[in-house]
């Protein structure tokens, strides 16, 4: 899978459907050859030898200072004496199986930088990263992960999505102009406005034909892609950790490694590139992959701050009667929250609302035929808490500054061994002394005033808070090996694939509107599965938009992810009850295509009515949705199904009605009813 010619300094790297080829200059710099379709080592040295030379040297592998460079830098250095740069130094390489190790160093300082490369035999995603050494002083003003070159093309389009809070995930395809275009994030987590990914074509692609080209970042705090396309009509990217205006100092013999950057090229549109990134997710990257995702109600939109152990055991009652799996509890369980104004750090249950402490509540649930979940947010307090009057010295704070709330909290300085352990301990024991089978792991705010007194590299917080948040994690699952975990800030604020190595899945967003949920989980697609996708089920009207939705619309927009309930079941009827019980029941048959099979965006949100189909491994069954906020306008076309074979025939499994294979492929499902928030679910099975 990795092969090197010494004679040309070449490497290639060869995926199930791609290669990647990359060679030494004769100044030793790192520099790319190929990305796209596969190519024997022959035909990659042909390339090195006719494309590059002088007039075309191909992009750096890491983009640095010095010499002729004028485009944005991978990585900045600026030495004590005020130097800056790097001039490189090969040093050697080692191949290990799936893994590419070069090693560089700079020509006259004492500075060392790696580069890592992983392909994999099942998928053509390549992860990058690289780690720089120090044998001197030295201050890092900016350090990506890697640099990725695109072929030379007619045009560039790049995909990405915007948003804020209640609305993230909205995708967007726009023309590269000549320049360069930042993707970032300012605020110590990923956010709702920007998630760290982008596609890039020509212009040409579409969902199910032409080349892509993809990366996204596994990093759960600030981040930073920058998007290049030159004059002369050459595109290529860098991203990595951090922001503008932030320095990490190095002494001697230390070390700063970067997150990984992974890079995908696909010839089938914009759809197959999902599905590699969705098959990727699954096989290397979620923790538990094969762990079922539990049909979950949450009691959050029924009763915000306002909770007894009794309301919560009738809750609990009714979301059992619907075939629930999974009782989770949210906010003001604990300290003196009783509003968002206090109590945030005080980890222990509110001794008026639960005065025998959680284990009532938890012998009710567990009884009930459910398991029990909580809602924590370990990185936040109020100032109102008596966490804080004993150590306000633990928030990030900067002397002589404002500390600046945001929904009446400050955030913790996670970055501090001893409040990561503090924080690991109080959340050990919560879920050593009690039945817990579930997290609900919020944060709600971005950083302010983001400093670390006393601390001689301060603003190395911005990468030591994320990676002690992604440990905690980690020795929570290993002690807890039962142990789900659901990542969420304030909804979809920390989505990305750093965050998905410690978590099952991701709150995609606060705003549980069906109508509005549909764009949004349609933008979370592209790169992220459906088994990661938190949905619920929630009131009508909304609590976000007043919006009146019908109940099977609600429940077949969140049935395409990992299914939610979290109305207030107090106020439904019994029909609704009745309604909702059954379509539990649906869920739990198609559970297993929808977050095991592949997806397949038939129509998207602009289209009027979306369609997304599933099918699963064996392509013996297929799941499709439909969803149709508006009944206008009117005319829609049917629905085609994709990946059925055309000799077999489907029988759906609501009805019992027969259809072709190739009928359905070429003629579709009829489209729906001319009515406003109308839906459908067909769940068709392959006769033998």
């Amino acid at each position: 899978m990795i092969v090197f010619d010494s004679a040309a300094r070449l490497w290639l790297l060869t995926t199930p459907s791609s290669s990647y080829a990359l060679r030494l200059d004769e100044n030793d710099a790192p520099r790319h050859v190929h990305w796209g379709a596969r190519l024997t080592l022959e035909q990659a040295l042909g390339i090195s030898e006719e494309y590059h030379g002088d007039h075309d040297p191909g992009g750096e592998e890491l983009a640095v200072e010095g010499g002729l460079r004028f485009a944005a830098p991978s990585l900045t250095v600026r030495y004590g004496d005020g130097t800056r740069g790097v001039e490189w130094r090969y040093l050697g390489h080692t191949i290990d199986g799936e893994e590419l190790r070069i090693d560089l160093a700079d020509r006259s300082r004492e500075l060392r930088i790696t580069l890592h490369y992983r392909v994999f035999g099942d998928c053509d995603v390549i992860e990058r990263r690289a780690t720089v050494r120090a044998g001197e002083p030295v201050e890092i003003l900016r350090f990506d992960s890697a640099a990725w070159t695109l072929p030379h093309l007619r045009d560039y389009r790049v995909s990405h999505v915007t948003g804020e809070w209640g609305r993230e995930f909205q995708l967007r395809r726009i023309d590269v102009p000549v320049g360069e275009t930042v993707f970032t994030s300012r605020l110590g987590i990923t956010g709702h406005h920007a998630n760290p990914w982008l596609m890039v074509d020509a212009g040409q692609a579409t969902e199910e034909h032409g080349d892509v080209w993809s990366a996204a970042l596994a990093w759960s705090g600030s981040w930073r892609i920058t998007l290049r396309r030159d004059p002369l009509g050459r595109a290529s990217w860098t991203g990595g950790f951090g922001h503008e205006g932030l320095t990490w100092r190095l002494g001697p013999d230390e070390e700063l490694a970067t997150p990984v950057f992974a890079g995908l090229y696909a010839s089938d549109g914009f759809g197959g590139t999902s599905r590699a990134w969705h098959s990727y997710i699954a096989s290397h990257v979620l923790p538990a992959p094969d762990a079922v995702r539990p049909v979950i109600f949450n009691s959050w939109e029924a009763t915000e701050f306002d909770i007894s152990q009794d309301q919560q055991m009738e809750l609990a009652e009714l979301a059992a009667r619907l075939g629930t799996e999974l009782f989770v509890m949210d906010d003001a369980w604990f300290g003196a929250r009783t509003s968002d104004a206090a109590g945030l750090g005080d980890w222990w249950p509110n001794p008026d609302r639960f005065p025998e402490g959680l284990g009532p509540l938890i012998t009710k649930v567990r009884g009930l035929g459910m398991k029990f979940g909580l809602w924590v947010e370990p990185e936040a307090v109020n100032p109102d808490s008596d966490l804080y009057r004993a150590h306000p010295d633990w928030v990030l704070h900067q002397p002589g500054r404002s500390r600046t709330t945001s929904r009446n909290q400050l955030v913790l300085n996670m970055a501090r061994p001893d409040v990561a352990e503090w924080t690991h301990a109080w959340l050990d024991r919560l879920l050593a002394e009690h039945d817990i089978a579930f997290l609900k792991w919020d944060m709600n705010r971005p950083f302010s005033e983001a400093g670390w007194p006393g601390h001689p590299d301060p603003e190395r917080l911005w990468i030591d808070y994320v990676r002690n948040v992604h440990a905690i994690l980690d020795r929570l699952r290993a002690d807890h090996p039962d142990l789900l975990i659901e990542g969420c800030a304030g909804g979809g604020g920390r989505a990305d694939l750093g965050m998905l190595r410690h978590v099952e899945q991701l709150w995609t967003s606060d705003n549980t509107d069906a109508a509005e949920r549909v764009a949004i989980q349609y933008g979370f697609g592209q790169i992220y599965p459906a088994r990661a996708m938190g949905a619920w089920v929630t009131d009508s009207p909304n609590t976000v938009t007043a919006r009146c939705t019908p109940l099977r619309y609600r429940f077949h927009v969140a049935m395409s992810g990992a299914l939610g309930i979290g109305g207030d079941l107090r106020r439904w009827t019994e029909d609704e009850m009745v309604w909702a019980k059954g379509l539990v029941e649906q869920y739990k048959r198609i559970r297993p295509i929808v977050h095991g099979g592949a997806q397949y965006r038939l129509s998207p949100p602009e289209a009027g009515t979306t369609a997304v189909q599933y099918v699963s491994a064996d392509a013996s069954e297929t799941v499709v949705f439909l969803f149709q906020p508006s009944s206008l306008p009117r005319g829609k076309a049917p629905i085609r199904l994709t990946a059925l074979d055309p000799a077999a025939r489907y029988r759906d499994e609501a009805t019992g009605a027969i259809h072709h294979g190739a009928v359905l492929l070429s003629h579709g499902l009829p489209p729906l009813l001319t009515f406003d928030t109308t839906s459908e679910l067909v769940h068709l099975r392959r006769l033998a």
